[in-house]
């Protein structure tokens, strides 16, 4: 026998408890015509990421599996493990460390970048600007 109710009358309330907040921030002003971009970033065990480098916009980020290992200017580095998110401003914030913590396991992670239109959504620091940005980095934490 065919069920009498309609799919919109079995799911009416679903919606309401199907979304979990997991970062909620108040980004940089982003500009008109931005370009947005998302990927996937698969790091394998113990490989440090990406050198220092900058975005030109804001990102956000989720990790799917394993843990990073995020550093930004201004900030002690810390982890950020599976189902937790990540976001930095972009501008002129160096972002030091993307890498894997672990030397066991990979790690996975989304980011979804913006940026100014014409703009490259990563640019790699030198070796002269990070020597005089020295003072601006945070120590770990114990």
């Amino acid at each position: 026998m065919p069920d009498s109710e309609t799919s919109t009358e079995r799911s009416a309330g679903a919606w309401q408890s199907a979304l979990t907040m997991i970062q909620e921030v108040e980004p940089p002003t982003i500009p008109a015509g931005a370009h947005a971009m998302t990927v996937i970033v698969e790091f394998p065990a113990g490989d440090p990421g990406t050198p220092p480098h900058r975005h030109n916009g804001p990102c956000f980020g989720y990790v799917v599996s394993g843990e990073m290992l995020f550093e930004l200017e201004g900030e002690a580095p810390r982890v950020v493990r599976a189902g937790e998110a990540f976001w930095e401003p972009g501008g002129d914030v160096i972002h030091y460390q993307n890498g894997n913590n672990r030397d066991d396991m990979p790690v996975r992670y989304t980011v979804t970048m913006l940026c100014p239109p014409g703009s490259p959504m990563l640019t790699l620091v030198d070796e002269d600007e990070l020597a005089a940005r020295a003072d601006r980095r945070v120590p770990a934490t114990a």
